[in-house]
C-alpha cells in the first residue's frame, strides 16, 4: 500500500517541479547539476578508492571513470548536521552557535535568514533547485507549547509537542529550493514524518518503539506513510522522476539528493541482502551504489548526461555503528589507510570520497590530488557562473573549478583547510603537515576519554605525505611548524573567515572552551 502510495503521490506533485518558468536552452556554462551526499560512507567503502575492498562500487566507479577522482577530498566536519550547514552556505558551522555536536529532528533552523545558500545563488541565475531527501539544518515546527521547550544540539531537551497540521517555517524552500521533500533529521532521529514543499506529506499517529544493534533508531511519532525500509527507495523514486520531469524542461535544474544511507537504521532491502559477503552495513553500501546507478541512468534515459554537472560525496566518515569487528574480520576496512572514522579529527572522520563528472568541461578518468573541502561548492558554483559574492557569504568556500577546467592543474585551491569533530575540536592543515590541537581523537575512537588522553601532548602534529595513517605525533620536534599553524587557525577564527575579503562577525564567542584550549601556551 505505501509503495502505491506513493508513485500516486509522485505523479499527483510532477507538474509543481516544472512551475517556474524556462530560463534558457541548455548551456554549456549553466549546466544542471545533480549533488548526491551519502551519509557516512567511509573513504574505503567505494571500490575505486580502496583497491583492497571487499565492497564493489561499479556504479560510483563507472562515475569516476568518466569524471575526477579527488583522494583528498574532506568534510566540513566529521558529523552531519555542521557539513551540511557548509555545503550549502559554504561557511564553516562553527563559526554559528552550533560549536559541537549535531541537531535533532526538532531542532531549529541552523541556516540563518540572511544567510546565502548556495540555492539562493543557482535560482538567482536562472536555475529550478529542488532538495530531496535527510536536511538535518534544523527547521522550525509548529511548537504547540513553545514555553516548555528549548532548540538545542541532540539530546539537549525532551521533544516537544508540535502542531503536525501546520506548515513549518524556515525549512528548503526558505533556503533556496523551489521544491522539497524529505525529513528533518537523521533516519533515526524523531519525528519519522515527511515534508513536503513545507508541509507533513501525513500527521503521525504512533510511536515507533526504539530498535537497537545496526537497525538502530530513537522512539518517536511516526507517520503512517513512512516506513523506516521504505524510505531510500521512496526518496530514490522521488529523485528519479524529478529528473524526468527535467526532459521537457530548459531551464537548468539543481537537485541536492541527500541520501539517508548507509547511516543508522542499516536496513538494506530484500535484494540486497547477502550481496557484499561482509554484513548488512556493507550490502548496505551495495544499495546506496545502485541508487547511483538509478539516477545515472535516469540522466541518460532523459538526454540529461552531457549537460549536467554530477557530484558524489559523503557527509563524514564510517560510523563505528558499521561494526569494524565484523568487517575487519573479513577483510574490510571502511576508512581505508587512514586513522579513526566518523566523528573523529583524524583522516578517518574527515576524508571523503569525492567524485565529479561533467561531460562538457571535467577531464574524464583523471585522478586529483588537490585538497579541497565540501564548503568550496558555493564558490565552485559562483565561479562557474562568473558571479561574484559579497563579502558576507561563503566565507571558507574556495572555487575547485581550475581542476575541472584542465588535468594539469597543480597550484593549491587553498592555503591550509580546518578539520572539526564532534567534540569541537580542530584541526588545521597546510600542505603536508597536518595539526590537531587536542591530545586525543576529539571524538569516538581511543584517546578519547579523560583516563586515556591524560599525560599525551596537548597538541598533535603529523606529516601526512609521509604518514597517511597519522602514527607519530611530531609535536615536539617541529615546535615552528606548530606556532605557525596555530598562529594560522586563530587568524582564521579572528577574521571569521578562511577566504580573502572583509572581517566577519562569528556568533557564540563567548565562554567557548576549545578555543580556551587552542589558546594554551603548553605544546
Amino acid at each position: 500500500m505505501l509503495r502505491k502510495f506513493c508513485v500516486l503521490l509522485i505523479s499527483q506533485v510532477a507538474t509543481t517541479y516544472l512551475s517556474a518558468q524556462p530560463a534558457s536552452s541548455a548551456d554549456p556554462e549553466r549546466p544542471n547539476i545533480v549533488y548526491i551526499l551519502a551519509d557516512d560512507l567511509g573513504y574505503g567503502d567505494v571500490s575505486c578508492y580502496n583497491e583492497n575492498s571487499k565492497l564493489k562500487t561499479p556504479h560510483i566507479d563507472k562515475l569516476a571513470a568518466q569524471g575526477i577522482r579527488f583522494t583528498d577530498a574532506h568534510t566540513g566536519s566529521s558529523v552531519c548536521t555542521p557539513t551540511r550547514y557548509g555545503i550549502l552556505t559554504g561557511r564553516e558551522s562553527w563559526r554559528t552557535d552550533l560549536k559541537s555536536g549535531v541537531l535533532s529532528g526538532y531542532s531549529k533552523a541552523l541556516i540563518e535568514p540572511n544567510r546565502m545558500t548556495v540555492g539562493q545563488l543557482l535560482q538567482e541565475n536562472g536555475y529550478h533547485t529542488a532538495f530531496i531527501g535527510k536536511w538535518h539544518l534544523g527547521w522550525d515546527w509548529h511548537v504547540t507549547a513553545p514555553d516548555n521547550w528549548q532548540s538545542g544540539p541532540l539530546g539537549s531537551t525532551k521533544n516537544p509537542e508540535v502542531d503536525f497540521s501546520r506548515p513549518i517555517k524556515n525549512g528548503p524552500n526558505e533556503r533556496g529550493f523551489h521544491y522539497s521533500f524529505g525529513f528533518s533529521g537523521s533516519l533515526d532521529m524523531p519525528p519519522y514524518v515527511y515534508v513536503e514543499n513545507g508541509v507533513a506529506t501525513a500527521v503521525p499517529t504512533e510511536t515507533t518503539v526504539s530498535v537497537e544493534d545496526k537497525g538502530f533508531w530513537r522512539r518517536g511519532l511516526t507517520a503512517p506513510d513512512f516506513n523506516h525500509a521504505d524510505v531510500l527507495p521512496d526518496l530514490t523514486a522521488k529523485a528519479i522522476q524529478y529528473l524526468d520531469a527535467q526532459r521537457e524542461n530548459d531551464q537548468p535544474f539543481f537537485l541536492y539528493f541527500a541520501l539517508p544511507a548507509p547511516h543508522t537504521p542499516i536496513l538494506p532491502s530484500t535484494e540486497f541482502l547477502g550481496q557484499s559477503n561482509t554484513n548488512f552495513y556493507g550490502d548496505f553500501v551495495l544499495q546506496v551504489d545502485d541508487v547511483v546507478g538509478q539516477l545515472m541512468n535516469a540522466l541518460e534515459k532523459n538526454g540529461l548526461r552531457e549537460n549536467t554537472m554530477f557530484i558524489f560525496t559523503s557527509d563524514n566518515g564510517c560510523s563505528p555503528k558499521a561494526n569494524f569487528k565484523e568487517l575487519r574480520s573479513v577483510g574490510h576496512h571502511p576508512s581505508y589507510i587512514f586513522r579513526g572514522h566518523k566523528a573523529d579529527i583524524y583522516e578517518g572522520g574527515h576524508r571523503v570520497p569525492f567524485i565529479v563528472r561533467w561531460p562538457n568541461m571535467a577531464t574524464t578518468a583523471s585522478i586529483s590530488d588537490e585538497v579541497i573541502s565540501t564548503t568550496d561548492f558555493m564558490a565552485t558554483m559562483a565561479d562557474m557562473l562568473n558571479v561574484p559574492l559579497p563579502d558576507h557569504a561563503a566565507e571558507d568556500s574556495f572555487s575547485f573549478m581550475p581542476v575541472l577546467e584542465s588535468d594539469s592543474y597543480k597550484d593549491p585551491i587553498r592555503e591550509a583547510i580546518v578539520h572539526h569533530s564532534v567534540k569541537g575540536r580542530f584541526a588545521i592543515r597546510k600542505g603536508e603537515w597536518k595539526l590537531i590541537l587536542w591530545p586525543g581523537s576529539g571524538g569516538w575512537s581511543f584517546p578519547e576519554a579523560k583516563e586515556d588522553i591524560e599525560g599525551l601532548p596537548d597538541f598533535q602534529l603529523y606529516n601526512l605525505e609521509k604518514d597517511p595513517s597519522e602514527k607519530t605525533n611530531l609535536v615536539n620536534a617541529y615546535p615552528d611548524k606548530v606556532n605557525e599553524l596555530k598562529d594560522l587557525l586563530l587568524q582564521y577564527i579572528e577574521l571569521g573567515r578562511s577566504t580573502p575579503g572583509a572581517p566577519q562577525e562569528n556568533e557564540g564567542m563567548d565562554n567557548w572552551p576549545q578555543l580556551d584550549w587552542i589558546n594554551k601556551t603548553k605544546k
